[in-house]
């Protein structure tokens, strides 16, 4: 696989793992887990978008 290829893939897995922390947030009854899950799923998401608009403009981080 090429590193854009391993790249694209690694920001598809962090925009799955933000999803399923939005979904746990949802679901907890505890008001601050459910703010720190909801923070952890805006990070990871937002560390997804960033990888895929490196990934747009062919940039190389290695």
């Amino acid at each position: 696989m090429s590193v854009s290829g391993e790249s694209r893939g690694r920001s598809q897995q962090m925009r799955t793992k933000a999803k399923e922390l939005n979904e746990a947030a949802e679901r907890s009854t505890d008001p601050e887990e459910r703010r720190r899950l909801k923070e952890k799923a805006r990070r990871l998401q937002e560390q997804s978008e960033q990888e895929s608009k490196m990934d747009d403009r062919g940039w190389d981080p290695m």
